[in-house]
């Protein structure tokens, strides 16, 4: 059902560890290869492209790629009570997170008039992916728009693939979502052409669509397939993303006093959502890991995603990696950066205090990643691939700009002239210097 790694007798390297560790392959440039011509093709034809494109990939010519306002609002009207009331509770909790993290503007006073003062901006329009493929995910909505409209950002479009079955309409949770949310500029748009319609605008071709069908955005978020990633890359530069997301991960690092049933049904639950997702236990319980490997059978075999689950847990990206003691895991679970980090040991968290690299971290038998996907406060939108070594989840962050202003007036001018003139001819650069002494 799952391979081991059997690192016991031997402390790898960091660079050995990265070399030995599962991970899913991801080819972002052959994608990117596949994807270009469809940029382009949405940057030259606007509407008309996306329907086209609409039409071959998901099976379906959208009369509306923008969704009408009434289809937002009515799916909302039907959605069940019980799932509206888990949105809105989610949205409480996701919001209440993210409000604490708005930065602080700040002043300092490096001289007599002499000050400099930080602003924090938010960008002006943002577009939020949000999957259609394998699952819908009402869920990302309000984990990408809560970030922005708690940063500031004045104007939100949510895009997301139309549905066959929905006569081209998006996923009426992920419409019910967005009605929820106030959002209602929502399109009709999925895979690489959405990007590309995020990115460049687009101009209308159908009498519906207006002149212009959609206004080109400053960042684009949210986590989709490895095309929507290539996509992301390819536009990177002209527009901010928030990263190139990869197949989730889950990383559960424990010791004989987790519960099997517990760390099985957390990689399963992780697995269910692509054939690629990678599902890693880190434990120096010989005994445990037999426990997990024969609860997974059990488990495996009543999912509703059977089949994968067994893709994603008999990968080379998922495993069991038995190490000597708690210090040689955390040094593997601290190389390995997963998106998702469990922590299920005795004093978890004085244990999960000591993580350097994880896109979030679970502590204790109580709080399973899957509570952060709906429901902690959290965002679960996070760093695969190991790129949480360097770069954060979505935030508030991701949608806000630092802006330094400076402010001298001449006596503080002056008395720094003679430096900055000297620095100048240093670098050969006496024009700098000059702008300063035109002012005396």
């Amino acid at each position: 059902m799952i391979s081991r790694i059997d690192l016991r007798g031997r402390r790898p390297s960091r660079r050995e560890l990265l070399a030995e560790l599962p991970r899913a392959e991801l080819d972002v440039e052959h994608a990117a290869a596949a994807v270009a011509p469809i940029l382009a093709q949405v940057r030259a034809d606007g509407a008309r492209a996306l329907r086209d494109l609409s039409e071959r990939f998901d099976g379906v010519r959208p009369q509306h790629l923008r969704v009408p306002a009434e289809a937002v609002e009515e799916s909302l009207a039907v959605l069940e009570p019980q799932v509206r009331a888990a949105l809105e509770e989610t949205v409480r909790r996701v919001r209440q997170v993210h409000r604490a993290q708005r930065p602080q503007d700040f002043t300092v006073d490096v001289a007599p008039g002499a000050r400099v003062r930080q602003r924090w901006i938010p960008v002006r329009r943002v577009g939020l992916y949000v999957p259609g493929g394998l699952a819908v995910y009402p869920s990302s909505v309000v984990m990408n728009v809560v970030a922005a409209q708690e940063a500031g950002v004045g104007s939100l479009v949510v895009v997301s693939p139309p549905q066959k079955e929905r006569d081209g309409l998006p996923d009426p949770v992920v419409l019910a979502s967005c009605a929820l949310l106030g959002v209602d500029e929502v399109y009709a748009v999925g895979g690489a052409q959405a990007v590309a319609m995020l990115a460049y605008g687009a101009a209308g071709s159908d009498e519906v669509d207006g002149e212009t069908l959609c206004e080109p955005v400053d960042v684009i978020t949210g986590p989709g397939n490895v095309y929507v990633a290539a996509a992301k890359r390819l536009v990177r530069g002209l527009v901010g993303i928030d990263a190139e997301a990869g197949p989730t991960e889950i990383a559960v690092l424990a010791d004989g006093t987790a519960d099997p049933s517990h760390v099985a049904a957390d990689l399963i639950s992780q697995a269910e959502h692509d054939p690629l997702a990678a599902a890693v236990l880190v434990t120096p319980s010989v005994e445990l890991a037999g426990a997990v490997e024969a609860k997974l059978v059990d488990r495996v075999e009543a999912t509703m995603n059977r089949e994968r689950v067994v893709t994603a847990l008999r990968g080379t990206q998922s495993a069991i990696v038995l190490v000597d003691d708690l210090e040689a895991g955390l040094d593997v679970v601290n190389a390995y950066g997963a998106e998702h980090l469990e922590i299920q040991t005795a004093d978890a968290a004085a244990w999960a205090d000591r993580v350097t690299s994880a896109g979030a971290i679970f502590v204790g038998p109580w709080s399973p990643v899957s509570l952060g996907d709906y429901m902690a406060g959290s965002n679960h939108v996070l760093p695969t691939g190991g790129c949480a070594h360097f770069a954060s989840g979505l935030g508030v962050h991701s949608f806000v700009r630092a802006v330094q202003v400076v402010e001298y007036d001449a006596d503080a001018l002056a008395e720094v002239a003679d430096r900055v003139v000297a620095l100048a001819d240093a670098e050969g650069l006496p024009a700098h210097g000059e702008a300063v002494r035109a002012r005396f």
